[in-house]
């Protein structure tokens, strides 16, 4: 069970890297565009994060379901917004910025809120 968690945790953080990784290579591109590692990354956070919110369900440690509820949201909003602008060619800057913005808060939860 521990090693599985620890796969799981090696993978959402796998995820976070391809999807502020995709959001990073565009800091000087003029055109920003949602890329297939914004993408592949968003989805690789919400999916592993609800494996690893299924199997601290079933560990001994009570889940802070405060927390958990906020990182869905991000998670989930960050998802939709990828999903939804992936179909132009480009996005605006600023919904580049709230990417970004979104990815470091849900991270920032993660780490922070202990």
């Amino acid at each position: 069970m521990q090693l599985s968690y620890q796969i799981l945790v090696l993978l959402h953080l796998i995820g976070f890297a391809a999807l502020f990784g995709g959001i990073l290579v565009q800091l000087r591109s003029k055109e920003p565009e949602v890329n297939a590692a914004m993408l592949h990354g968003s989805l690789t956070l919400l999916i592993t994060g609800l494996a690893l919110v299924t199997l601290q369900e079933l560990g001994p440690d009570p889940v802070n379901y405060i927390k958990i509820a906020i990182k869905l949201t991000i998670t989930a909003l960050l998802v939709l917004l990828v999903v939804k602008n992936r179909k132009f060619a480009t996005i605006p800057r600023g919904l580049w910025g709230l990417l970004g913005v979104l990815t470091i808060a849900n991270a920032a939860v993660a780490v922070l809120w202990q």
